[in-house]
C-alpha cells in the first residue's frame, strides 16, 4: 500500500496523532510551571509577584485550540469513508482532501490567540491570529466541497450513516460560518464571552462532531458486533436529536447576542432571555430522549439484530472483507492493494473506474 493508495481515515488520523504530539507539548510544560508556582514558590503565574496570567492563557490556548482539530479530524475521516459508500462514488479529489487535512494540520497551531481578543492584546497580535483564524477556513471549506462533489451525481442511499453525515454537513458549516464571525476581532470583543460562544462551541462539538461518531457508530457497529443496528430507531434517533440539536443551539445564539453571558447557572428576570432558554432547555431534554432511543438501539440490536455478514454496506475498504466482527488476527494472509478501493476491486474486476490512483 503506497501512500497515494491509504484510507483517507488512516491519513486523516495521522494529521491528528501529528496533532497530539504536538500540542501536548506546551499544555504539560504550563501544568509543569503551575505545580512550581503553587509548590515550590515559582512566579510565572502570579501577578501579584510579577508573573502573567496571559502566559498561562497562551500556554493553554496553544493546546487547547489545535486540541478541536484533534476531535473533529477524525470525524473528517469518518464522513470521508461514510459519504463515498453511500453515494456510489469514490471520493472526489482525494489528493486535495490529504493536502487540505495537512494544511489544517499546519494552520491550527497558528490560530490559537482568536481565543484572547478580549485581554487587551495588541493590534499587530490581534491581526494576525484574525487573518489565521480566517485562513483555515480555507481548506475547511475545500473539505466541505468535495464531500458535496462526492455526492453530486451519485446514487445516494438515505440509511442512518448517510442521514448524520448530511446533518454533519449542514451542521459543520454554520459552525465553520459562525467560527469566521468570532474570528474577526472587533466581533470577538463584543461577544467573546456570551452565550453566542457556547452556542458556536456547540455547533462544532455535538452538530460536528457528535453527528460524525453517530454516523461512524450506525456505520462500524456491523462489523464490531456482527449484527445490524434496527433502520427504524436509526432514523427516530437522528430526527429526534436533529430536532433537538437545533432548538437548543440556533436558539442559544439569540440570548447571546443580547448579551446573556458565560458561566452563569441564573440570572434575574425581565432580560428577554426566559423565553429563549426555556426552548434551549426543551430541546435538551428532547436530544436527551434521542439518545436513549440510540442507547436501546445499541442494546437491543446486539442481542436480536439481525445478522450483518461480511459486507452490508457492499463497502470498498478492507475491513469489510472479513468476517463480522473481525477474528483477532485481521487477515489470514497479507491482502495485496492495487488502488484506493482494493474490496471493490476485487468484486467488480469488471469496473472500468475500480482502479485508479
Amino acid at each position: 500500500m503506497k501512500l497515494s493508495r491509504m484510507p483517507l481515515l488512516a491519513w486523516l488520523n495521522l494529521v491528528m496523532s501529528g496533532l497530539v504530539l504536538i500540542t501536548i507539548t506546551p499544555l504539560s510544560a504550563a501544568q509543569i510551571m503551575l505545580l512550581v508556582d503553587r509548590y515550590l514558590g515559582g512566579h510565572f503565574f502570579d501577578t501579584q509577584a510579577g508573573g502573567s496570567a496571559a502566559i498561562w492563557m497562551h500556554f493553554f490556548w496553544i493546546f487547547g485550540h489545535p486540541e478541536v482539530y484533534v476531535l473533529i479530524i477524525p470525524c473528517f475521516a469518518f464522513m470521508s469513508e461514510i459519504v463515498p459508500v453511500f453515494s456510489r462514488k469514490p471520493i472526489f479529489g482525494y489528493p486535495v482532501m490529504v493536502g487540505a487535512t495537512v494544511c489544517i494540520g499546519f494552520v491550527s497551531m497558528s490560530v490559537w490567540a482568536h481565543h484572547m481578543f478580549t485581554i487587551g492584546m495588541n493590534s499587530y497580535s490581534n491581526a494576525f491570529f484574525t487573518i489565521t483564524s480566517m485562513v483555515v477556513g480555507v481548506p475547511t471549506g475545500i473539505k466541505i466541497f468535495n464531500w458535496l462533489g462526492t455526492m453530486w451525481g451519485g446514487k445516494l442511499i438515505f440509511k442512518t450513516p448517510m442521514l448524520f453525515c448530511i446533518g454533519f454537513l449542514f451542521q459543520f458549516l454554520i459552525a465553520g460560518l459562525t467560527g469566521i464571525m468570532l474570528a474577526t476581532a472587533p466581533f470577538d470583543w463584543q461577544l467573546g464571552g456570551s452565550y453566542f460562544v457556547v452556542a458556536h462551541f456547540h455547533y462544532v462539538i455535538v452538530g460536528g462532531i457528535l453527528f460524525a461518531l453517530f454516523a461512524a457508530f450506525y456505520y462500524w457497529y456491523p462489523k464490531m458486533t456482527g449484527r445490524m443496528l434496527n433502520e427504524s430507531l436509526g432514523k427516530w434517533h437522528f430526527w429526534l436529536f436533529l430536532i433537538g440539536f437545533h432548538l437548543t443551539f440556533d436558539t442559544m445564539h439569540i440570548p447571546g447576542i443580547l448579551g446573556m453571558p458565560r458561566r452563569i447557572y441564573t440570572y434575574e428576570p425581565g432580560r428577554g432571555w426566559d423565553t429563549m432558554n426555556f426552548i434551549v432547555t426543551i430541546g435538551a431534554f428532547i436530544q436527551g430522549i434521542a439518545t436513549l432511543v440510540f442507547v436501546t438501539n445499541l442494546v437491543f440490536s446486539y442481542f436480536k439484530g439481525p445478522r450483518a455478514g461480511n459486507d452490508p454496506w457492499d463497502a470498498w475498504t478492507l475491513e469489510w472483507s472479513v468476517s463480522s466482527p473481525p477474528p483477532a488476527y485481521n487477515f489470514a494472509t497479507i491482502p495485496t492493494v492495487a488502488s484506493r478501493r482494493p474490496l471493490w476491486d476485487r468484486k467488480h474486476p469488471e469496473d472500468p473506474d475500480s482502479r485508479y490512483e
